[in-house]
């Protein structure tokens, strides 16, 4: 939902050539499928691509090819830093660029809100754009 989103308010900026986003996990749990149906109920209501869109792992080169690795929530920010402490000044969470005390992404597979998601996610994606706009 983040990349799919991310994607589309760099497009809206005019800038879907210039940055580069993909999405991974830190876990091999879902890797290759396609997106949980409320994803997509999300996308279908927001307008958000998810054509082809199937889950992979983080890899090491991720570390090195990204300026950022923004992460959802503090255990995967937590799995990205062990695995390359070195790229701590690259690993992020989402909801540090957002107007939000929380730090945390919801995880709505639990309990099906992925409207509460979306609106995090958006938060965040906002932020990250405000920020990398003022950088570039």
């Amino acid at each position: 939902m983040a990349e799919a989103l991310f994607k589309k308010m760099l497009l809206e900026q005019g800038l879907g050539d210039r940055i580069s986003i993909e999405s991974a996990g830190t876990s091999s749990q879902h890797v290759g499928e396609t997106p949980h149906r409320g994803v997509f109920r999300m996308g279908e209501e927001h307008g958000l691509s998810l054509d082809g869109k199937r889950a992979r792992q983080v890899r090491s080169e991720d570390f090195e090819k990204f300026d950022l690795l923004v992460a959802m929530d503090r255990s995967n920010y937590e799995t990205l830093l062990a695995s390359n402490p070195a790229a701590k000044a690259k690993i992020h969470l989402l909801l540090d660029y957002a107007k939000t005390r929380e730090k945390n992404v919801h995880d709505p597979y639990f309990d099906d809100d992925f409207e509460r998601t979306y609106r995090q996610v958006e938060a965040g994606c906002q932020g990250l754009l405000a920020h990398l706009l003022r950088i570039d």
